[in-house]
């Protein structure tokens, strides 16, 4: 941390130092104690991800924005980070003659400006610019040609051939160009987008749905949505299918359309900033959420992601604000306001008060879909009220079709609900008819032969499931455990403190799998060893009281006291 900030000191100095010397005009008295300050407090700001704070020192020295070309790009990232890009943009025009805009995302925001304004032979001279940038890394190269090929498609109101190819980025383009142009190629090819067996697009459903709805071929959009399992669709999907089956036909038109340019370039940039978030770079993703946001500001369902990013990097307060954007009369997105907000009082609070929110919430909901329903099942089991998820899982059951492909999932569920509360009969008929759906399912079998293991019932059996669950994912930290316990159980040690070896390696931090390595090791005469997983276990934020009251007896009076 010194040495960066040492770095910073080293480039104001120097930055002061050639504007004394270059600039005849400028007054001594222009750089002071306050400009070193509010320098230092926005990049400081800045890199901690406090935008509205960064840009207040921004704002509080512009003289020194338009003289460090740094200092001038981080403030035309925060303008858009904090949901201001109009503003980013109007800066940048006043600043065109300025070498500090001379940089990918600066040209970027003037191509999509021109884009807007319909003025073409600007967009193409800032693409000109653009390019340039190209070869910097695969995102600029991947958002340049996309961008060149709608801009193309915008002027000429035909398809620019282009040899260049990225994979789903340049099909999911291709589908979007002939959408535009109203070509009978539109539904082949979001159909083929949809039926992708390598990666999840089940997102581009609306999409093909909207167009059935622009078309009015209402019927085969209902037939489309019927075949939609809501309990395995993501948010997106399952309002729209919500929208179709209340016959809310006027929604899609309101949020996207193909012929709309600037919401085409939107979901252009929705699926960069997706790709930047699945690789964690979220600075980024946020930075082109936010474009696509300002390209479509209807379509606020894409503002979850933009929650998710800050959800998960602890800025809770942002977050709520981007929450608020949400409509709560779309009762899927209500509900993720919901679920959010609870998800967000229990880091900030505790579990208690969290589920007590998102109960009362729930209980205010007239008729629950069986999507919500699922949600509070499993919620429910997380903060361990399993009698209350039974309650909800008996209500999705008593609706299902028992050939719909996630019936084996609720019986899973339930039955490990029941399991909980030590209604064994109960919870064996789930698990084994679960099983009967499916026999290859390594985590219904783990959890079925652990807890005939417990219960010291069909030892040999068990041992023959977990042996299979094995075979089906050898590298899950759980099965490994429950593997490594069923050969401690019949005293096969060695053999049990490889698997669980394995088992600590990927999931230290888990009190059971500390507890059992303990034990093996115990067993195998590794006693000191044994006493550090034990203490450990003491250490760990998940050890309920009743496994610390046992560990501190192991660790007084050994193993063979429990």
């Amino acid at each position: 941390m010194l040495i960066k900030y040492l770095k910073i000191l080293i480039i104001i100095l120097l930055f002061f130092y050639q504007n004394s010397v270059y600039s005849k005009n400028i007054n001594s008295s222009d750089f002071n104690s306050r400009d070193l300050s509010n320098y230092f407090s926005a990049i400081n700001s800045y890199d901690n991800q406090k935008i509205d704070k960064a840009l207040k020192f921004f704002n509080s020295s512009k003289h020194l924005i338009s003289r460090d070309a740094l200092y001038f790009k981080r403030y035309i990232f925060s303008l858009v980070l904090d949901g201001k890009t109009k503003r980013a943009i109007k800066v940048l025009k006043n600043n065109l003659s300025n070498k500090n805009s001379d940089f990918f995302e600066a040209y970027l925001l003037l191509s999509l400006d021109s884009i807007q304004q319909k003025n073409f032979k600007k967009s193409k001279y800032y693409l000109g610019k653009l390019e340039k940038f190209k070869k910097e890394n695969r995102y600029n190269l991947v958002i340049f040609e996309s961008l060149k090929n709608f801009e193309y498609l915008f002027r000429n109101k035909k398809v620019l051939i282009n040899k260049n190819t990225f994979g789903a980025i340049s099909l999911i383009s291709r589908s979007f160009e002939n959408c535009y142009l109203n070509n009978k190629k539109t539904e082949p090819y979001f159909l083929s987008i949809i039926n992708n067996d390598q990666t999840d697009y089940s997102r581009y459903s609306f999409f093909y749905i909207n167009n059935l709805i622009k078309k009015k071929d209402f019927n085969q959009a209902k037939k489309f949505t019927d075949q939609i399992d809501i309990l395995s669709s993501g948010l997106l999907i399952s309002q729209t299918k919500n929208w179709i089956d209340n016959k809310n036909f006027k929604k899609f038109n309101e949020i996207f359309s193909c012929e709309d340019e600037l919401d085409i370039l939107g979901e252009l940039f929705f699926v960069i900033a997706n790709l930047f978030s699945i690789q964690k770079d979220f600075d980024s993703s946020n930075f082109f959420l936010n474009i696509s946001n300002f390209l479509n500001p209807e379509f606020k369902f894409n503002l979850t992601l933009l929650v998710d990013n800050y959800f998960i990097n602890g800025n809770y307060k942002k977050a709520k604000i981007i929450m608020d954007k949400l409509e709560s009369d779309d009762e899927i997105y209500y509900w993720y306001k919901v679920v959010k907000k609870a998800n967000m009082i229990s880091k900030e609070f505790n579990n208690e008060k969290s589920f007590n929110y998102i109960n009362s919430k729930f209980q205010k909901i007239k008729n629950p879909s069986n999507k919500i329903l699922f949600d509070m099942a499993n919620i429910s089991k997380s903060f361990k009220k399993y009698e209350l998820a039974v309650n909800y899982y008996n209500k999705i059951i008593s609706k299902m079709n028992p050939d719909s492909i996630l019936f084996k999932e609720i019986l899973y569920r339930r039955g490990s609900s029941f399991e909980r509360l030590g209604r064994y009969k109960e919870s064996d008929k789930d698990l084994l008819r679960s099983l009967e759906i499916y026999y290859d399912d390594a985590y219904v079998l783990n959890y079925l032969a652990y807890s005939w293991l417990e219960r010291d019932h069909k030892i040999e059996t068990a041992i023959n499931m977990l042996e299979r669950a094995y075979e089906i994912n050898n590298n899950d930290p759980f099965i490994l455990d429950s593997v490594g316990w069923a050969y401690y159980l019949v005293n096969d040690f060695p053999k049990a403190e490889t698997f669980l070896k394995r088992a600590i390696k990927i999931m230290p931090d888990d009190p059971v799998v500390n507890d059992h390595y303990g034990d093996i090791l115990w067993k195998l005469d590794r006693k000191i060893e044994a006493s550090y997983y034990w203490q450990s276990v003491l250490n760990l934020e998940d050890t309920d009281e009743e496994m610390k009251k046992n560990i501190n007896i192991k660790l007084l009076k050994g193993l063979k006291k429990i």
